[in-house]
Parts: structure tokens; C-alpha cells; sequence
């Protein structure tokens, strides 16, 4: 037996449907409503506005198409955006919906994503020593590096494969980490 869905869990689903044939601009809420079975009304109380419906279509694509892997260390971090960048490649459509999103305000919470907590606690045991702003702006750094927005520039304005990208994102990483007060041979990667 089927577990029941949530009506704002059909909308995004619906539209990653679509997504497969069409832009995200080219998706209208009346396509929507016809593919969910529901009325337009309906996805305007879920979602007012396009925005809306872009940051919450972007996070929940993140999750269920591109969750990125536990990680602890630099390395394992690594390991996870490269694995990330090889499923963007493969689903670019999807990709390419959450290079937009963050490309807009915030319209849903102010809650840390998922990702820059996972950064933060990895900083926290590669380099105890930081003091917080320091970390959060390491952080925020790795979190572009590692995102869809960067993989799309890249993909898009310099026609490079998820392998080229991946090289890419080390360097910036190394440099990154380099910038670090007591940066050393363990950020290294063998």
C-alpha cells in the first residue's frame, strides 16, 4: 500500500515531471494544477508566488534527486561534491533549477541549510582553533563552490564536463583553505 503524499509534495514532484519537458518559466500553475488534479487555487495557496515555487521546488529536488553524502573530513567533503557535480551533469534540467533558486532572496526560512551546518561541523573538527566569524565565512565560500550555481556557470559559460569541474572545485578549495591562519599540509589532499 501506497504512503499517502501531501498535497505540496505532489506540486513538487508534478513539476520535476514537467521539468523533464519543459523550462521552469514554461511552466504555468494551470499546467501544474492539471498534472497534480488539482485546482490552480490550490498551488497559489501552497506556493503565492514563481519564487516561491522555485525555492521550493529547488530544496526539495536537493533532496530527494541530489542529497550530498555525510562528510567529516576535507576529503570526504571532496569526494561528495564530486559525486554531487556527476549527478548534476546527469540531470542538468534539475540542476539548473537550483543554480536559479539561489540565485534569488530568501523566501522561505532563515534557518542554515542542511550543508552549511555539514561544512561548519567539518571546519569544526578539521580546524577547532577558528573562531566563528571565520568559520562561517570558510564556510560560506565552500558552500558556493559546492553548489549548483557553480557547476552551471561553469557547465554553461565554459562548456566543462562534471570531471573538469570537479578539478576546478579543488583548486578553489585550496585556495580557500590556504587563506586559513594556520593552514598546513593536512588540507592537502594526497
Amino acid at each position: 500500500m501506497e504512503e499517502p503524499v501531501d498535497t505540496a509534495t505532489a506540486i513538487l514532484a508534478s513539476a520535476a515531471v514537467l521539468l523533464r519537458e519543459r523550462m521552469f518559466d514554461d511552466i504555468s500553475y494551470r499546467a501544474l494544477a492539471d498534472e497534480v488534479g488539482i485546482s490552480e487555487r490550490t498551488i497559489y495557496r501552497q506556493y503565492p508566488t514563481r519564487a516561491h515555487l522555485l525555492a521550493a521546488l529547488s530544496s526539495w529536488i536537493e533532496q530527494t534527486r541530489f542529497p550530498l553524502p555525510p562528510f567529516v573530513t576535507v576529503s570526504d567533503f571532496r569526494a561528495a561534491v564530486h559525486e554531487r557535480f556527476r549527478a548534476f551533469d546527469a540531470l542538468p534540467a534539475y540542476a539548473y533549477v537550483g543554480a536559479r533558486a539561489s540565485a534569488i532572496s530568501p523566501t522561505l526560512d532563515t534557518e542554515p541549510a542542511h550543508i552549511t551546518r555539514a561544512i561548519e561541523a567539518m571546519l569544526d573538527v578539521a580546524a577547532p582553533t577558528l573562531n566563528r566569524r571565520d568559520r562561517r565565512r570558510i564556510a560560506a565560500s565552500l558552500l558556493y563552490f559546492s553548489s549548483a550555481m557553480f557547476w552551471a556557470r561553469l557547465r554553461t559559460g565554459f562548456d566543462l564536463d562534471a570531471g573538469d569541474i570537479c578539478d576546478a572545485f579543488d583548486r578553489a578549495v585550496d585556495t580557500v583553505l590556504a587563506k586559513l591562519p594556520s593552514a598546513s599540509a593536512k588540507w592537502a589532499e594526497p
